[in-house]
């Protein structure tokens, strides 16, 4: 019996860890920021509009393979900011901002683009445009290894 329970629950364990990786744990820009000041980590945020195909592309094809997935989640806390979003607002250093205003404050003139921010949330690169899942990860392991020491 006892073996059967350690199955089990080794077997729940298993499935636990596999379901948290199935997709991106996407965050709030405000919910990311608050993350990062208690367990300090890079941010990617992702700027997109609805009207965007190849925004959609990466969510359907790019976003949902598992090695970016494992990725992403482990080295980053990720954002989804819509660039054109105006209605909520959101305390960013002492100022107020909305998707659409952050988006023009980080300088975003095309989408997809992914901005890269350190984890004291001071922007240090960009990429923009679609990119396949595996030139995805190496821009970002490249970003990481250069900016984390």
């Amino acid at each position: 019996m006892k073996r059967y329970s350690a199955l089990l629950f080794l077997g729940l364990i298993l499935s636990i860890s596999t379901y948290a990786q199935e997709k991106i744990n996407w965050l709030t820009f405000d919910e990311a920021s608050k993350a990062t000041q208690e367990s300090p980590k890079m941010i990617l945020v992702d700027v997109y509009t609805d009207w965007c195909g190849w925004c959609k592309k990466m969510d359907k094809e790019t976003f949902t393979d598992e090695k970016v997935i494992a990725y992403v989640n482990e080295n980053f806390y990720a954002v989804k900011l819509h660039a054109e979003r105006d209605d909520q607002k959101f305390t960013f250093k002492g100022k107020e901002y909305s998707e659409a205003s952050m988006a023009k404050t980080m300088r975003v003139t095309s989408y997809p683009n992914f901005v890269i921010m350190d984890a004291t949330m001071e922007n240090i690169t960009q990429l923009p445009g679609y990119r396949q899942p595996a030139p995805f990860i190496e821009g970002l392991e490249g970003i990481v290894k250069r900016f984390t020491k």
